[in-house]
This record gives C-alpha cells, structure tokens and sequence, in this order.
C-alpha cells in the first residue's frame, strides 16, 4: 500500500512507520505543526507538538529513508479541537480534546487530504488493532491492555477504518517497542510519553481557561440549594473535583465534598457527598459506530467513560434522540461532555457524547 505515516516525534509513530517500510509498504512520512507558537522544547513529558518534536520525526524519518513532510493544521486544529474545547467548558461540559483531535484532525483532516493525495491508508502508533469480522471490518482493543487506546479511537467510522494502519496493535508491551526503536537506531528510542492536554502544557487548565473567558463570581451550592462558598468561574470546576474548592461552609459530617454539577447559565457549582457522585445512567445523541452498527435497538456491552478507565458491564438502548446507556453497577463521577465508548468483549461498537447523567443516590439520600 502507499502509507501516510503521521509522525509526532515520539517512539511509537516512529516504530510503526518503521514497520511499515520493513512490511513493504511505499511509505511517507508527515508531522503535523498544531500550532503557529508551537514552543521549542518540551517540559519532560509535557506538551507535544514542539519544534523539538518535528526535529525528532523529522530525523526518525532520515533514519528510515523516507520522505518527510511538516503540514500546518494549526488552523484547523484551533477551530476543531482549541475552540470547541473553550465552548464546552463555558457550557458546564467537561470535554476530551484527544478524542476530537482524533476525530476532527488525525482521521478527518489528515486521512482526507491523504486520499485526496492518492494514499491508501493513514498509519500511526495508536496501539489497538483492525480484525476482519463478519460484518466487516472491526476495531479491537491492544494486546497490551496498559497502553491500549481503543477508547480514544472510539470516534472512527467504518469508512476511516477501512483507511487506517495500527501497526503496534499486537505488541506485547511498550518495553518491546522501545527495544525495537534501540535496535534500529532511532533517537527517540527513550524520549518520554507525552501527556496532560498538548495545547496546555504547564498543566493549569484553570488559568489557561481564565485568560480566554475571563472571571465571574458565583456561588458554590449544596444539594439542597444552600450557598456553601463562592468561585471565579464555574469553567474551572469539573465534576468529580475535590482540592480547590475553598468552602467557607463545612459539611455536616464532615466529610469532604465534591463537584457534583456546573450551571453555567447561572455560574453555579454544585457539590455534595463522595457517594452523590455514582451515576445509574447516561445518554447522549451524538454518536457513531466503528463498522456495522448494532442490530438491536437494546443489547448488552460494556461501557467506558474515561481512556484508563475499567470497563463496566451495562444495557444499551438506541432510540431516536440517541443512545441511553444503564450499567450494572453505578458509574463514578460521570459528567456531560465526556465520551462514552461502548465495547463487546474487545470489540469497539461506537461511542456518543454525554449530554445527561441520571445520579444513582436521590437528592434527600
């Protein structure tokens, strides 16, 4: 095949354009500058993206004896993936830019372009794998199930499926990958994973979204509506939070409390006991499937709401407002914006945005 392979600097696209040279393929390689004040150095595992990492895909590349390309998406990533995530959070939602960058970026973008180019398939070092199933073919999880990524390739369709390359799928483990990478003499052989959302690489989120929507004072409230505290903008706070809150009121118990809900209409925290934060259902209406959609309108999976989280065995309803899922067991700290991916054994089915939780622990509990 004549491959696309997106190299962001780090090991694992390098081992895997390297295997697809060494499997035959008429290989490319391209990285992808995000941003027009990309920074020039990385901060350990902080961040991607940099000049620095260009510099590295760039000399991984020269090792394989492949060409190399730099295409500016920066734009497009600002619009996609910057400017949805400011959106989101204004809303009181707590987005996934991974996931949209995957879904808006690395398999829309770039796989267009790369077809438009003449290629046939893009390739990175996502590790998950593509099985050819009865209905076609089928996204599974890694054979490593630590640095497996299914759920943030969730957002695939069948037709972006058909133009994907995982080699790094099958790999036992990330230990092997960084031996290959030392055996064939690529510089980034030990180069840390990155981490933390790439477009804020110090980490603070909540300065970050500061400067770009400004403060407004509001109340933190408990469930029964009684004013607990107060904050700078209900856009710092996502539910599940703990640390930060600064309650001037203690709870009743004593115990610590948590994020439960953000009202962004009224500028509104809401938070309550550890316990409130269990969710006995999900639903959303926007949703895809990776390859053939289920057959049924009802029928068991398990659901995932978080990257590294485990999965849970749960009941899926397809209606037409979308997809309402109700687990088996109560999900943790759940809030709207965040992508649940839905599996059968290791086989990804789809996924869908969170628009409403149903708590699992009434109000008056």
């Amino acid at each position: 095949m004549r491959i696309l392979a997106a190299m962001s600097g780090g090991v694992d696209s390098a081992v895997a354009a390297a295997r697809a040279v060494e499997a035959g393929h008429d290989v490319v390689g391209v990285h992808l500058a995000l941003s027009r004040a990309g920074g020039t150095l990385r901060t350990g595992s902080r961040g991607c993206c940099t000049i620095e990492d260009a510099m590295d895909a760039r000399r991984a590349a020269d090792r394989l004896g492949i060409p190399f390309y730099v295409w500016d998406f920066s734009e497009r990533f600002r619009d996609d993936v910057i400017d949805d995530f400011i959106a989101e959070y204004q809303a009181g939602r707590t987005p996934n830019p991974c996931m949209r960058c995957n879904e808006k970026i690395k398999f829309a973008a770039l796989l267009e372009r790369a077809l438009e180019l003449g290629f046939d398939a893009v390739c990175t070092g996502h590790y998950a794998t593509l099985v050819d199933g009865p209905g076609g073919l089928e996204l599974h999880r890694a054979s490593d199930n630590a640095k497996d990524q299914s759920y943030v390739l969730g957002v695939l369709t069948a037709d972006q499926l058909a133009h994907t390359y995982f080699p790094l799928g099958s790999t036992p483990s990330k230990a092997l990958v960084r031996a290959e990478a030392e055996a064939r003499g690529l510089s980034v052989a030990q180069k840390p994973d990155s981490h933390d959302i790439c477009f804020i690489p110090d980490g603070d989120t909540r300065g970050w979204l500061a400067e770009k929507v400004g403060t407004a004072t509001g109340e933190i409230v408990d469930r029964s509506g009684a004013v607990v505290g107060a904050h700078e903008g209900a856009h710092g706070f996502t539910v599940g939070q703990r640390r930060g809150l600064k309650l001037g009121v203690p709870a009743p118990d004593g115990k610590p409390r948590f994020v439960l809900e953000v009202r962004p209409v009224s500028n509104t925290v809401v938070v309550g006991p550890k316990e409130a934060l269990a969710i006995g259902e999900i639903s959303g209406g926007r949703f895809s499937w990776a390859g053939s959609a289920p057959a049924d309108a009802e029928f068991a999976c398990h659901v995932q709401i978080r990257a590294h989280a485990e999965p849970v065995e749960a009941t899926a309803h397809l209606d037409a407002d979308g997809v309402r899922v109700v687990p088996e067991v109560p999900l943790d700290g759940v809030a709207p914006g965040q992508t649940a991916v839905l599996y059968l054994g290791t086989r990804v089915l789809g996924q869908f945005t969170i628009d409403r939780t149903v708590s699992a622990v009434p109000v008056d509990a």
